[in-house]
């Protein structure tokens, strides 16, 4: 019998395998129940799991960026959408100290606050953060190289593209890229990277929903501008010489 570690979903558990909502399935760490007395917290469960969890499911994502939820859309949205605006006018530098100051100022003013409550009301609360400062947050070792397989995937299959279009395997997928670099050089002398990331997160977040609302309309065009995609490209390859016909799906 293989190896468990081995054999660790990390391909699914990016399609849904993740964290599921209470009641609806199993719980985060390999199906151990968060509830219940004397059970360790959610998140010690969730960060102790030796399986590499998904912090967002397929569903979770697609549900944030058709906005089903349109109060936890907003707030990602305008979050994210802020931080790449701040970007865009201030240095990295900048954005990160003053997100911490900013986070600290919250932090040191409740722990303060808290302080003269309990000094007040001469109580024995203890530390507002106990809580989340006796959490457990190490990374095991078993966790941490079933995540690095799961990178290797990825990156393996990357270099084999990168590769296979440096090496012109196929001639038509390497001028293909050659094409959208040459578009390119033209997009970056009007934009620069936070700028279209700003505009990634716009279309990230509209585009889904206009193409729920025209689904029909859209898919009609863009079988057409598929089709004649494929007839232009077969009559390219048709004309080249040493050519691989690609035999067709």
């Amino acid at each position: 019998m293989a190896d468990s570690a081995t054999q660790s979903p990390y391909i699914s558990s990016s399609l849904g395998g993740g964290l599921s909502e209470p009641g609806s399935g199993p719980s985060p760490a390999g199906g151990r129940d968060c509830k219940g007395g004397g059970s360790p917290p959610c998140a010690d469960a969730f960060v102790s799991s030796s399986q590499p969890v998904s912090l967002f499911t397929t569903s979770q994502v697609r549900d944030l960026i058709f906005w089903r939820d349109v109060k936890k859309t907003g707030m990602v949205f305008s979050t994210t959408l802020i931080l790449l605006l701040s970007l865009a006018a201030f240095s990295v530098i900048s954005v990160a100290s003053y997100l911490i100051l900013a986070l600290l100022s919250v932090t040191i003013s409740f722990r303060v606050y808290k302080s003269v409550i309990q000094a007040v009301q001469k109580s024995e609360e203890g530390h507002p953060f106990k809580a989340y400062l006796d959490l457990d947050v190490t990374l095991s070792s078993e966790a941490f190289h079933n995540y690095v397989n799961a990178a290797m995937v990825h990156v393996n299959r990357a270099l084999k593209l990168v590769i296979r279009l440096f090496l012109v395997e196929d001639l038509v997928d390497s001028l293909k890229l050659a094409v959208v670099m040459w578009l390119m050089t033209y997009v970056g002398a009007v934009f620069n990277g936070i700028t279209l990331l700003i505009l990634a997160e716009l279309l990230v977040f509209t585009l889904p929903v206009v193409y729920e609302k025209y689904k029909t309309q859209i898919d009609h065009y863009v079988g057409i501008v598929r089709d004649q995609t494929k007839s232009i490209t077969a009559k390219i390859q048709a004309k080249l010489p040493g050519v691989a016909k690609k035999k067709p799906e």
